[in-house]
This record gives structure tokens, C-alpha cells and sequence, in this order.
């Protein structure tokens, strides 16, 4: 539209045109922002934690009334497990504060397994050559370690889970292993564009977005007696 006087005679038919376009383009709506990863973790939490905190309380009233409940305790104290492993979810989906300089991948990993709750008995690890000695200059590597352990840790019943860094042709892959997996459900998290609503899938909703954030790719595969991998490379610069 020109921003000048139209004297021709045609002049307000073409107005009236115009103001009818500009109208309509106003009118619609904007297109929706993606959710950030704080919004969806937030969103998330909110939900998850009703209803445990809510199962928690009840307990706790029935407790005050009958001490000879040993499955009231038992029941409490999965429930703090869960709500414990939700907020280990959370904080590696939300990141820690960001760390200046860089430092060693096997110093990483240390903190990664600190952080995600899995027994040392219950994880093995395996190094390639020169692979403990990457340096990691980004904070969003610890947090896709921290949440592929924790999410083998949360859902993995206690089965085993191995852990295998190679350091290949310019990249470095983080292979986890792990039996009973069912990778039509891993998979789908993997695919989403959107965060789920909930914290289920969302740690690794948030491996596969902060994994392609760092230039990465997103790997897996099943052995004949079902163990699932999952493996996630990147760009060693």
C-alpha cells in the first residue's frame, strides 16, 4: 500500500479494499509460540506431582490413627522415591547453571551418574580409547547423560544398564543399554515435536532437542534377545 494521496476516481472503492484486507489480516490469529523447555517442565511437575503428594497426605493422616499399617509405609515411601526421581527428571530437563571452561567427559559422566540416583551396582560403564579425555564445553551434555540414566533408573525395574562412550572420526557416541525396554514407547518420545504434558517422555524429549541443539543425531537398535540401545552422537570439535 502507498503512503501517498490516490486522486483517481477509483480511489475509494480501492480504500474500502484495502481496509477490508487489513482488517482480515489483524483479525487473525497469531501463530501459537513453541513451548519453551522451562514452560513444558513446569506444566509438567504441576502435573505429575498432584497426585503422589495427594497419596502422601492421605497416608500420613491414616498414620496418625493406625501405627500397625507396615503397608502404609511401604506405599509412602515409593511414593517419595517416585516424587524424588521426578524432581531428578526435572532438573536435568531444566539444566543446571551454566559452567565456564571446559572439562573432562569422564568428569561429566561422574556427576551425570551422582545425579540420576542409579546404583553403582546396577550400571556399567565402558570407555573407548581417548574417549574419557573429550573435553566438554557445554553444560547440555551432562544433562542428556543425566537423563538417559535416570530415565533407565526410573523405569528399568532394577535391570541392568550398561553404558558404552566411543570416540570415532570426529564424533563421540553415548550408547546406553538396557533389557524390557519397549522401544515403540521410547521412540515416540524420541518423535515429538511438542513436549508431552506430563514428566512422562519428557527427559527424552529433552535428549533428542538438546541433542540436535548441539549439531548432534539420535541412534538406536535392538539385539536379538531385546535389549534396547539408545545412542546419541556428537560432533566432537
Amino acid at each position: 500500500m502507498t503512503l501517498a494521496a490516490d486522486t483517481r476516481t477509483n480511489a475509494f472503492p480501492n480504500l474500502v479494499t484495502e481496509l477490508v484486507r487489513v482488517l482480515r489480516s489483524r483479525s487473525r490469529r497469531p501463530a501459537a509460540e513453541p513451548v519453551s523447555t522451562g514452560d513444558a517442565l513446569v506444566r509438567a511437575m504441576c502435573h505429575d506431582m498432584r497426585s503422589p503428594l495427594a497419596a502422601l497426605e492421605s497416608m500420613l493422616d491414616r498414620l496418625d490413627d493406625d501405627s500397625g499399617r507396615p503397608e502404609l509405609l511401604e506405599l509412602a515411601r515409593a511414593q517419595t522415591q517416585h516424587l524424588s526421581s521426578m524432581l531428578r527428571t526435572a532438573d536435568a530437563t531444566g539444566g543446571a547453571a551454566e559452567r565456564r571452561g571446559t572439562r573432562r567427559l569422564v568428569d561429566a559422566l561422574h556427576a551425570s551418574v551422582a545425579a540420576s540416583g542409579l546404583p553403582s551396582h546396577q550400571l556399567s560403564v565402558q570407555l573407548g580409547e581417548d574417549a574419557a579425555d573429550v573435553a566438554v564445553a557445554d553444560a547440555r551434555v551432562q544433562r542428556i547423560l543425566t537423563n538417559l540414566l535416570e530415565n533407565a533408573h526410573r523405569h528399568g525395574e532394577g535391570r541392568r544398564v550398561q553404558l558404552r562412550v566411543d570416540r570415532r572420526a570426529g564424533w563421540v557416541d553415548l550408547a546406553v543399554t538396557q533389557s524390557g525396554v519397549p522401544a515403540d514407547s521410547v521412540l515416540s518420545h524420541l518423535n515429538r515435536v511438542t513436549p508431552p504434558v506430563d514428566l512422562e517422555g519428557l527427559g527424552l524429549w529433552s535428549v533428542q532437542r538438546q541433542t540436535r541443539e548441539l549439531g548432534g543425531r539420535l541412534a538406536w537398535s535392538q539385539a536379538l534377545d531385546g535389549a534396547f540401545t539408545l545412542i546419541v552422537r556428537l560432533p566432537d570439535r
